[in-house]
């Protein structure tokens, strides 16, 4: 692509005036062209636009990012990334980027400042509420991706600070947690390998891993069924055998009946059941009233169908399973979330599938070394009080690590949490009740967050730190397990666009000497990186060339070992009954309840291709996609719709009891008819995303109140139910 005479001027900034007297003697047609004929250099890269972290490869001209591709030697991308990762090239050149450092006034805006008064001040100020309130009033809270994990963790850690949060709550808490009572673990599913899939709200389309897809284009080539059960037919379903709408939350229904048919007709896998399973009795016993037309009543689905599909799963066992997705239907979305995803646990208990071919998989994960102890002492994980309540006897003992930002907002408010740092992460959007979560964060006496935008969340900060873009800055190796392991790792691609800005592990590094605790700091990125390297013959110097490689892993273990207090899988989870949590997995209604009143909708929120929450509405690229298709719109049935007098692209006012917004609509029979759907990646609220400001559209976080699932804590994102009407 060439560059003529005024778009040089532009480029560089020079105004027309100054040419005389400032290009003087300057060939322009010379400078064109040796830039032109520039060569292109690549370097090894993750991609930075999802929690993912694809590998890619930054294609650079002229010392700018000219396009990205995907890693072939990367498990993640296996050569090719989604639409996101390409748009996401325009975060590096964003106008909207945060250049320098800022420190909110007292009349609430931002000024510049420098780096040593940022972090002299922030040291400070952390120092006093260390030492006045103890490190229980203080927390960190990231996406957790190794860079992020090891400095961030670390300096906590120093500080005896034990109230490390992610973004999980809203993600896959419970998920997590109902597998972890089972099965020990969550394990991946054998996609390629399957001969029967049931996706439980699951949309391969919209959460795009690339391997992923690639192992579900290979299971449609080999002929497996793929059934999506799904409040609106999403992406995958559109190419799946069968789209089966169901009344959302009622999920677990479905999969206790099923149960029931699978245990009854004796369609289990005995051998299974007897060798590897503990409490399978009490089980089968309380599955008695779930039955199939039971379910129907509550989720929709015709008893004949649930029938059906249970014994289509069962005859294809072990190369059978369904999905223990995030998010999807029960990662965090009900008050009965944690109950469904240990009642899906339990229905592929019954076909046997664990680390079977086709079935779900533990995959192991590739060695890596770390720091020698002797020479680079880390600090004792602290055993104080998690502020949040997370693993604590008297909060939410069965909730994760991971912990639970939506009820340390709460935490602020009251005056127990004082001070937090936040990194790559944007509490305040993306968990619901804006107003909760703003007013929590901006009561805190310090709020320092690392960022590259002026997210909301940094809208109520005391102190913005700019990292550099993830083109422009290097970052510990990551490592994953798999079919192969894959270390993998960020390269610096192009040179610092903004001089001001700081990779995170510099910035922490200088953070800790002034608080004193450096001599857990006494070691570079390279040091880190070659001693993760250690098991493997390969230099930090020639790994960073590759940036990713694929390692051998052994084989998951033919008969799997179970990591539970018993060894095996289990039916019945002692650790719940000790917390007073049913110990065998039984109903619970979604909060909301399930009946629904003329003018009320369930409104339920997914992901889309394009876009990755809110984080990337503020991208050109991939909001000129948004407006030229049209996909911020709310979908609503077809027939509720005629029936209210509503068409396609009518304006409609949408209500909760705690928030009302007007949006346009997607007249459509691809919804259940008592739920409308909207993408959850719009609606920013920070007047600094030019870009976001132009795309019209609400967000589903809006609609529902703060409020705590009962048995883990995580944030009930689709516990709400709206009004719609025509504006």
């Amino acid at each position: 692509m060439g560059i003529n005479r005024r778009q040089f001027l532009k480029a560089t900034g020079i105004s027309l005036g100054a040419v005389g007297a400032g290009l003087s003697g300057f060939d322009f047609d010379a400078w064109a062209e040796e830039h032109e004929k520039a060569e292109v250099e690549i370097s090894p890269s993750l991609c930075n636009v999802c929690a993912s972290h694809c590998g890619m490869w930054i294609h650079v001209k002229n010392d700018r990012v000219w396009k990205v591709t995907g890693h072939e030697d990367n498990d993640r991308s296996l050569g090719r990334l989604c639409p996101r990762a390409h748009g996401g090239i325009d975060w590096v050149y964003d106008p909207d980027r945060i250049d320098q450092p800022l420190k909110k006034t007292e009349d609430g805006n931002f000024e510049p400042v420098s780096w040593d008064e940022a972090l002299d001040d922030i040291a400070d100020r952390l120092q006093q509420i260390l030492d006045e309130e103890g490190p229980e009033s203080v927390f960190y809270a990231h996406n957790p991706r190794r860079t992020g994990v090891f400095y961030g963790n670390r300096l906590m850690h120093s500080l005896g600070v034990n109230t490390i949060c992610t973004h999980n709550a809203a993600c896959n808490t419970a998920r997590t947690v109902g597998f972890n009572a089972t099965m020990g673990g969550v394990p991946t599913p054998d996609l390629a390998n399957s001969e029967y899939m049931l996706l439980l709200g699951r949309n391969y389309g919209g959460g795009i891993r690339t391997n992923q897809l690639k192992g579900l284009q290979e299971a449609v080539r080999k002929g497996a069924e793929i059934i999506c059960v799904d409040p609106r037919q999403n992406d995958t379903a559109t190419i799946a055998d069968e789209w089966i709408p169901i009344r959302p939350g009622s999920d677990m229904a479905l999969v206790l009946a099923m149960s029931k048919i699978i245990v009854d007709e004796e369609l289990y896998d005995e051998e299974f059941i007897e060798e590897y399973t503990y409490g399978f009795e009490e089980f089968a016993e309380n599955l008695d009233e779930y039955t199939p037309e039971w379910a129907e009543l509550l989720t929709d689905i015709p008893a004949e169908d649930i029938e059906r599909m249970a014994r289509d799963l069962a005859e294809a066992a072990p190369a059978a399973f369904v999905h223990p997705n995030w998010r999807g239907a029960f990662g965090c979305n009900y008050e009965n979330s944690t109950e469904t995803a240990r009642a899906v646990s339990c229905l592929n208990a019954l076909l046997g599938n664990a680390n079977a071919e086709g079935g779900l998989r533990f995959y192991h994960g590739p060695d890596t070394g770390s720091l020698d102890e002797d020479e680079y002492p880390a600090p004792p994980v602290p055993d104080t009080r998690r502020a949040d309540g997370a693993g604590e006897d008297d909060g939410f003992p069965l909730a994760t690590s991971h912990g639970l930002p939506h009820l340390l907002a709460e935490k602020m408010l009251e005056g127990e949490v004082n001070a937090g740092i936040v990194r790559h992460h944007n509490p305040v959007r993306n968990f619901p009740d804006y107003d909760h979560m703003s007013s929590g964060f901006d009561a805190l006496d310090l709020l320092v967050v690392f960022e590259t935008q002026m997210s909301e969340t940094a809208l109520v900060a005391d102190y913005v730190l700019p990292e550099c873009s993830f083109a422009e800055r290097e970052e510990v190796i990551e490592s994953r397990g798999g079919k192969q392991g894959t270390l993998a790792m960020r390269t610096q691609a192009i040179s610092k666009i903004h001089p001001e800005t700081r990779s995170y592990d510099d910035i922490i590094v200088d953070l800790a000497e002034r608080l004193e605790v450096d001599e857990y700091f006494q070691f570079s990125l390279d040091d880190v990186n070659r001693a993760i390297l250690e098991p493997y013959d390969i230099s930090l110097e020639e790994f960073k060339q590759k940036g990713s490689m694929m390692v051998d892993v052994p084989e998951p273990d033919e008969a799997p070992v179970f990591n539970t207090e018993t060894g095996k899988f289990q039916f019945y989870s002692d650790e719940f009954e000790r917390h007073g949590a049913p110990p065998v997995v039984s109903w619970i209604s979604p909060d909301t309840g399930l009946d629904v009143e003329d003018n009320q909708f369930r409104l339920v929120q997914g992901k889309e291709a394009i876009h990755s929450h809110t984080a990337t509405a503020n991208t050109p690229q991939l909001a000129q996609i948004t407006k030229d298709y049209n996909t911020n719109r709310l979908w609503i049935n077809a027939e509720r719709a005629s029936e209210m007098g509503i068409s396609d692209g009518d304006e409609v006012k949408i209500s909760s009891e705690i928030f009302s917004d007007r949006c346009n609509v997607k007249v459509t029979e691809r919804i259940h008819p008592e739920t409308v759907y909207v993408h959850g990646g719009y609606g920013n609220r920070t007047p600094f995303y030019s870009t976001a400001q132009k795309i019209d559209s609400i967000n589903p976080n809006d609609f529902v109140k703060y409020q705590k699932e009962s048995i883990v804590g995580h944030a009930m994102i689709n516990e709400v139910m709206v009004e719609i009407e025509k504006v």
